[in-house]
């Protein structure tokens, strides 16, 4: 089964595609947009079903927002989805390699939340970021982290023990690249379980309602390994982290160089 196809049903019920809820969602939106009050242009790279431009550009008449992503028909059901809501004049969603996008106007905020994998690791996020980045701009970046030393059965799941640093290691790492935090969040475990319970529900649901499409089977198969992977593997081990971060001045740079993370190949789409 098309892993995009998987995506895009698994997500169906839980469209910000990162294990975050509404509230964490806004309040990082408003303080990522300078607590709601600025206007300007937003990028999300890697933009999925562009539920986070949506929340981003609602509310905020001033705010105008572009979307890439590397599945034409998760933009095409994007593009949809956005008109029905009746902000095709404000959303531009682009179908491409967001490693690949160039623009000539900066954004005010550039996004990117469980989507690192498409530059090959968070630092290397954040200097695609920063190329699209207007001056005092802001970026909001969502990754994992080990709450916890992965153990076998984490490691059976599909994890490498050196894919993913501590919260206090990755946050210095982003540190001494050259940013400086705003604010953060760090997803609840109630967030992952909602997150984590609605991918597998939706896909099974799915399923056990088109008996008859080719894909079903395979469906139930994958939701049944991710759930599996999660119950007996990276639950209460995997964190998620969102920050908002801004550029830090060279010469208030950590002195100290902290070790590159190596680059992360998991995706949260």
């Amino acid at each position: 089964m098309d892993r995009n196809r998987i995506s895009a049903l698994a997500h169906a019920d839980h469209p910000i595609a990162a294990p975050l809820n509404d509230a964490s969602v806004a309040r990082l939106l408003d303080r990522a947009l300078r607590e709601g009050t600025g206007s300007g242009r937003v990028l999300d790279l890697g933009c999925g079903s562009a539920e986070w431009l949506v929340r981003a550009v609602e509310g905020r008449p001033g705010v105008q927002a572009v979307g890439v992503d590397l599945d034409a028909g998760t933009v095409a059901r994007a593009r949809e989805g956005v008109e029905a809501r009746g902000l095709g004049d404000r959303i531009a969603l682009e179908a491409g390699d967001a490693a690949a996008f160039t623009t000539e106007a900066p954004f005010e905020l550039v996004l990117c939340v469980g989507a690192t994998h498409a530059f090959g690791g968070l630092l290397p996020t954040l200097r695609a970021a920063h190329e699209h980045l207007a001056p005092g701009g802001s970026v909001l970046v969502g990754d994992g982290f080990w709450e916890r030393e992965p153990d076998p059965g984490t490691l059976g799941a599909g994890f490498a023990a050196d894919e993913y640093a501590d919260l206090a290691t990755t946050v210095d790492r982003v540190a001494t690249a050259g940013w400086t935090p705003t604010y953060g969040h760090v997803s609840t475990l109630d967030e992952w379980d909602e997150y984590e319970w609605s991918w597998t529900g939706s896909l099974s649901r799915w399923a056990l309602d088109h008996p008859g499409d080719p894909d079903s089977g395979a469906a139930l198969d994958a939701a049944a390994g991710h759930r599996t992977a999660w119950l007996r593997g990276y639950r209460r081990t995997l964190g998620f982290v969102t920050l908002v971060l801004r550029r830090t001045p060279e010469h208030s740079l950590p002195r100290q160089p902290v070790p590159l993370h190596p680059a992360s190949n998991s995706t949260f789409r």
